[in-house]
């Protein structure tokens, strides 16, 4: 079961913040469509809406309804709607909120594994820009000019990032000026 909590909606009763693993879901924005449990909840009226964010969902509850009554239905086809998330569609936006999302997922892996194998070696991994679907990273120290830092970028950071954001185009090494991904499929 994937983990989710409550979070208290700053300054809105009717609003809750469903904290998810960042990048789960790999769209951020106002649903436009979900998995079964959660689409129901939002054809009968439990739920208003909701927004995607890059480690939350957030619910708003429909009128009449309350958290004490359909909290727990609700958090139960959460918990269900997040195990599917190819399901989840967003509205369009102009790709910002993707950008965002894989933002929040690479700085992640810069802050967990990914930078720590890198440290580990005497080098870094800074993050440059995410524009696009494109991650621009610098190497520092001993990473910088390794021979084998194309390897870590793909194997530590890229892959990781694939699976969790299928709409990364690539990772890019500006310190080389060359590519350090493959394009994508």
């Amino acid at each position: 079961m994937i983990p989710l909590h409550p979070q208290a909606y700053p300054g809105d009763g009717n609003r809750l913040r469903w904290i998810v693993p960042a990048g789960l879901l790999g769209v951020t924005g106002p649903l436009r469509g979900a998995p079964a449990a959660l689409a129901a909840l939002l054809t009968d009226g439990t739920l208003a809406g909701a927004t995607v964010e890059p480690a939350a969902v957030v619910t708003t509850l429909g009128a009449g309804r309350s958290w004490a009554a359909d909290g727990p239905r609700i958090r139960d086809a959460l918990h269900a709607a997040l195990a599917e998330p190819a399901g989840w569609t967003v509205a369009a936006d102009d790709g910002r909120a993707a950008d965002a999302t894989l933002r929040v997922l690479v700085r992640g892996l810069l802050d967990g594994t990914a930078g720590q194998f890198a440290r580990s070696h005497g080098g870094g991994i800074d993050l440059v820009d995410v524009r696009d679907g494109v991650v621009t990273v610098r190497l520092r120290g001993a990473c910088h000019g390794c021979p084998a830092a194309r390897i870590t970028l793909h194997q530590r950071l890229e892959r990781q990032l694939r699976r969790q954001c299928p709409g990364l185009r690539a990772v890019v090494d500006a310190s080389a000026g060359a590519a350090a991904g493959r394009d994508a499929p």
